[in-house]
């Protein structure tokens, strides 16, 4: 069994979008806000690919350890 990382950051966001890592961060504030999360939570990779409409199996092909 391979361990993989649950959370995503924004170099993560940055790789799926091709935006700036300053936009990718205020993705990632605008939708803990939207969960209700405190700043200290983490996003799960299934809640940012449910926000933005992605397949969570497409959003871990990015993911890089």
């Amino acid at each position: 069994m391979e361990l993989t990382r649950s959370c995503i950051y924004p170099k993560d966001v940055q790789r799926i979008t091709g935006k700036s890592e300053r936009y990718c961060r205020k993705l990632l504030r605008k939708l803990k806000a939207e969960l209700k999360k405190d700043q200290h939570q983490f996003v799960s990779i299934e809640e940012f690919a449910n926000y933005v409409g992605l397949d969570a199996e497409l959003v871990k092909t990015y993911i890089t350890d």
